[in-house]
């Protein structure tokens, strides 16, 4: 078809951060780009998730840093937490943030349609209005290509308690302040939340139906931020799912069903369901144009980031490579650059995407586990269990953990993970160097930072297994 025929180049479902960043970047190389989200820009990401996260979780640490004030000589004061002034600071800032994201697009050229949108046919999309808005009716808009930048959503659980239960969602605004929370689930959105409302002042218990938290992590690195996150007055209980759920007024009692103890009872005045997101396709009419979903309910695309239906694409959480922002930010300037560029911009190296998990303490990881090395060959570990400086003095009992994975017969480091304050900033740094193809040499000919705990990364000498 003609150019003429279309609309736009480009029409993106989703203004998150995956389709924000594809229309910008459509637009700035002349693409004329439609981008529909019905609800508050950013997606995912700025709203209810990444950063209002991460802003709870320095929050929480607050409390731990009044009390180790005092190791270094301070005369604390007695704090007082106001949930309701970090809410309303937390939706200003927010706030700020869908504010630079349209102005983002309108910068760039691409024009933001306010409603919902579905795929009517392979070059098709009506899209439904907000109520409220300035237009009633519905929508057609011709696009040469489509991307799908949905993300995903929290899994909706069955079972005891489910009516009542809360998502991830939910917790950013929460009214009033559960002094006493059930986290179910052993996810990182799980262990997230537990150790941000424990360090808020919440009794928090942690209950998990596996053996282990933090699944596809380093067992070593699940099992030693376990530990901490028990010191610091989180309740976790692995192998346990809840038998049984009633409510009285404001209050859940819930019975845990437990594989090695009896079972036992507890009260909470909120109950968080994490559990797991799933893919947000519900509405956008992917069957009727020839889209089949895979299992788990993503989107099937090729290694361009094609689905079945060639002028169709989808990207970020909505494929399931790896539900992380920056994963989603990659993918879009990938399929832009086959799209309106020259092609040539590398594929994601999915194996070498560092991650964080703003646990308490953080983690921060890149490059393979223990585990996943050894079924490759015969590999080194290296591995330092320390108290950091700042709790000689503070009077808290955290430490941390740095490990490195290295290939035995090539020398090349596999992997870097590490649990402690700040180890997604450190482990950053050293991601650049594995996707350089650093080894273990070339670490030990590194000269460290003093005193710093990241200079354990190059000063690690003796294997510590194979």
């Amino acid at each position: 078809m003609s150019t003429m025929n279309f609309d736009c180049d480009l029409l993106v479902i989703g203004a998150g951060s995956g389709g924000v960043r594809a229309g910008r970047f459509a637009a700035q190389r002349g693409a004329r780009v439609i981008v529909v989200e019905g609800g508050a820009l950013g997606g995912t990401c700025v709203n209810v998730g990444c950063i209002p996260k991460k802003l709870y979780s320095y929050a929480a640490h607050y409390a731990e840093a009044f009390e180790q004030s005092q190791g270094f000589g301070w005369e604390a004061v007695e704090p007082h937490f106001d949930w309701s002034v970090l809410k309303a600071r937390r939706a200003a800032e927010i706030g700020r943030l869908n504010g630079i994201y349209d102005g983002l697009l309108k910068a760039a050229g691409a024009t933001l349609v306010r409603g919902w949108a579905r795929v009517i046919d392979p070059h098709t999309v009506a899209v439904r209005p907000v109520p409220g808005g300035a237009d009633s009716a519905v929508q057609h808009y011709r696009a040469r290509h489509i991307l799908l930048a949905t993300g995903g959503q929290p899994q909706k659980v069955d079972g005891p308690g489910a009516e009542w239960a809360l998502t991830s969602d939910d917790m950013f605004d929460i009214d009033p302040f559960p002094r006493r929370l059930v986290v179910i689930g052993g996810g990182y959105i799980a262990c997230e939340f537990a150790s941000i409302f424990n360090g808020l002042g919440a009794q928090v218990t942690l209950v998990h139906r596996g053996p282990r938290l933090l699944r596809g992590f380093d067992h070593e690195v699940a099992d030693f931020v376990t530990a901490e996150m028990r010191k610091k007055g989180v309740t976790v209980h692995l192998q346990c799912t809840v038998a049984e759920a009633q409510r009285q007024g404001d209050t859940q009692r819930l019975r845990l069903k437990q594989a090695a103890a009896e079972d036992a009872v507890i009260e909470a005045d909120a109950v968080l369901h994490a559990t797991g997101r799933i893919p947000r396709t519900r509405g956008l009419g992917l069957e009727a144009i020839g889209i089949t979903l895979n299992a788990n309910g993503t989107v099937p695309v090729d290694a361009h980031f094609q689905t079945a239906v060639p002028s169709v694409h989808a990207i970020g959480d909505l494929v399931g490579h790896m539900a992380l922002t920056p994963v989603a930010l990659g993918e879009a300037m990938v399929l832009v650059d086959r799209l309106f560029g020259d092609g040539t911009r590398p594929p994601i190296d999915y194996a070498m995407v560092p991650t964080a998990v703003f646990t308490h303490p953080n983690i921060g990881t890149v490059g393979l586990s223990e585990e996943a090395a050894r079924e490759r060959g015969p590999v080194r570990i290296y591995r330092s269990d320390f108290k950091p400086l700042q709790h000689t003095l503070s009077g808290s009992t955290e430490r941390t953990l740095m490990k490195i994975v290295v290939d035995d017969a090539s020398d090349r480091v596999l992997g870097m993970h590490m649990v402690g304050a700040d180890a997604g900033e450190v482990v950053q740094g050293f991601a650049v160097a594995l996707q350089a193809g650093l080894t273990k040499a070339q670490l030990d000919r590194t000269v460290g930072i003093h005193p710093t705990a990241a200079e354990e990364f190059v000063t690690m000498r003796e294997v510590t297994r194979r």
